[in-house]
């Protein structure tokens, strides 16, 4: 099942999350298959990183629950710039289509 995460970063910690950045792009490399689609939010200025929007795979939310755990466990680690605004919506498989946006 595809789950929508929306993350937000806390206030102050763009320098965390360049730091953090490699390893997590390392992190998303070894699940590439279970991704449909990962990136940053951006701010209006359309440079400053805000959040992130992932649509993953997992087999339950079980799985998602795990994951959030994990994110969870490294925000009170200090070790990640991400806040406790961790939203996850199902998403329904859907035969891709624009639709009037095209």
């Amino acid at each position: 099942m595809l789950y929508a995460i929306h993350l937000l970063d806390k206030h102050g910690t763009a320098d965390i999350r360049a730091q953090v950045r490699p390893a997590h792009k390392a992190h998303l490399s070894t699940v590439a298959d279970r991704v449909a689609f990962a990136g940053p939010l951006l701010a209006d200025d359309g440079k400053t990183a805000v959040g992130s929007l992932l649509v993953i795979d997992f087999p339950s939310r079980t799985g998602l629950r795990q994951r959030r755990q994990a994110i969870r466990r490294a925000k009170t680690t200090g070790s990640g710039p991400r806040s406790m605004a961790i939203c996850a919506y199902c998403v329904p498989r859907a035969t891709p289509s624009c639709g009037a946006w095209c």
